[in-house]
């Protein structure tokens, strides 16, 4: 079991993880390719009209898994920073560095996908709902965290600061997903819960799990391709990354 252990924590050195990045982002690449084709064919073709939101509602197959994956990769980074104070890796810092962009792309669209649903449904672009403001705020923070990490000349300090802002923001997510529970809000609640029968039709719901495991696949894809980016540049003092660029690789 300790030897096990020995293996895996490895790979937190950069140079062992660079070449693994490679290939787990190229296949999670294909993967994404292939999901998000099979989710959106279903999503705009096969999945029926909603009798009560009409053709209006397929925005949902965009939105809900944009909205999840934005979500789920801030508290992803917030593991990854709560890794880096715990054992000091350098890896972990650079994992929340090349998922933050993708998150705040997701939060992005999460917010303009939902303006558009909520055009035709409630007419009106916007409304300072309780779950929308607090998306609203994930994205600020995503966007905190990059212009906080980029400010110190020093990598390893703004890593550490960064990482305090991401656990102090980690609480936002329970309140975006809870917020419709909380409080009164126009935002619907949940059709798919832990635990429960989901009240969509299974055509529906099939779709938007293929569309969530496409966007999954996506963020691994884009962190694991940007994550060989960020170890270079922050790297580039080191043997290894001499050498590789010595071989041409």
């Amino acid at each position: 079991m300790a030897s096990g252990f020995v293996n895996w924590f490895k790979f937190s050195s950069p140079a062992t993880f660079y070449p693994v990045a490679r290939t787990i982002g190229r296949s999670a690449a294909v993967i994404a390719v292939i999901l998000i084709a099979i989710g959106l064919y279903m999503s705009f073709f096969v999945a029926p009209t909603d009798y009560k939101q009409g053709e209006g509602y397929r925005i949902i197959f965009v939105h809900v898994p944009a909205s999840w994956m934005s979500m789920f990769i801030y508290v992803v980074m917030a593991i990854w920073a709560a890794l880096g104070l715990i054992f000091n890796t350098r890896l972990s810092a650079m994992m929340a560095q090349s998922l933050a962009p993708t998150g705040a792309i997701f939060a992005f669209l999460s917010l303009w996908t939902g303006s558009f649903w909520g055009k035709p449904m409630w007419g009106t672009w916007w409304v300072w709902d309780a779950r929308i403001t607090s998306e609203l705020l994930l994205f600020f923070l995503y966007l905190g965290y990059m212009a906080l990490r980029s400010a110190f000349d020093d990598p390893r300090r703004g890593d550490r600061a960064s990482a305090i802002l991401l656990l102090v923001g980690v609480v936002n997510v329970p309140i975006i997903y809870y917020s419709v529970q909380w409080w009164n809000t126009l935002h619907q609640g949940a059709t798919i819960k832990l635990g429960e029968e989901s009240t969509m039709d299974d055509t529906m719901l099939i779709a938007m799990l293929i569309m969530t495991l496409g966007f999954w696949a996506y963020s691994i894809a884009v962190a694991m391709m940007r994550l060989r980016n960020v170890i270079l540049e922050r790297e580039r003092s080191a043997g290894w990354v001499r050498q590789m660029a010595g071989e041409g690789l």
